[in-house]
Parts: structure tokens; C-alpha cells; sequence
């Protein structure tokens, strides 16, 4: 882990064993981070995870960051009434779309 910023705040937690200069082993658990945030309603929430991941730094290893940064930011997520097809079905529309500009 050649650097590491966990985010804070109000409603904001990040639980991790992570530091700067961390060794990940070769064998580790691939959640090696947590970030949690909470708010009065849906739009506090989302916009403090925005802003969170924002301000996450995590340098030296491999991390879905940019895609969760992508979720943030779909006015189809943050409109809500998803199910747990959503990621998948957006992913899909993403490669499509890719592939007709290829």
C-alpha cells in the first residue's frame, strides 16, 4: 500500500487495517476496506458517500473505487427504486455502448 487517506466526518466511517506502507499479502481477503455513511435521508446519504469516496486515497493496490465513484454518480441509482439487478444490467449497457463506438 504505497499510500493511503481514509475519509471522515459526520456520518461518515471507514473500517479498515490499512496504512500507508501496509504489505497486502499475496492471500489477503479481497474486502480490505469498508467505507459505511449515514444520513437523515436517501440524498444526505448518497451525497456524503460522494464525497467520501472522493476524498479515499488508496494507491499501491487494485480497487473497484472508480466503478463505485460511477454508482455515485448514475441519476438511476441516486433516483432510487433499483434492485439487485442494477449493476449488472448498467454494466451491460456500458460494454454495448462500447462496443458500438469501437
Amino acid at each position: 500500500m504505497s499510500n493511503f487517506h481514509a475519509p471522515g466526518g459526520p456520518g461518515v466511517r471507514m473500517d479498515t487495517h490499512l496504512y500507508s506502507g501496509y504489505r497486502v499479502p499475496p492471500n489477503y481477503d479481497s474486502m480490505i476496506g469498508k467505507l459505511i455513511v449515514h444520513g437523515a435521508d436517501r440524498d444526505i446519504a448518497l451525497e456524503r458517500m460522494r464525497v467520501a469516496l472522493g476524498e479515499l486515497i488508496v494507491e499501491g493496490v487494485r480497487t473497484n473505487l472508480p466503478l463505485q465513484q460511477r454508482i455515485m454518480a448514475d441519476s438511476g441509482f441516486r433516483k432510487g427504486g433499483q434492485n439487485i439487478h442494477y449493476l449488472e444490467k448498467r454494466i451491460t449497457e456500458r460494454k454495448d455502448k462500447s462496443i458500438k463506438l469501437g
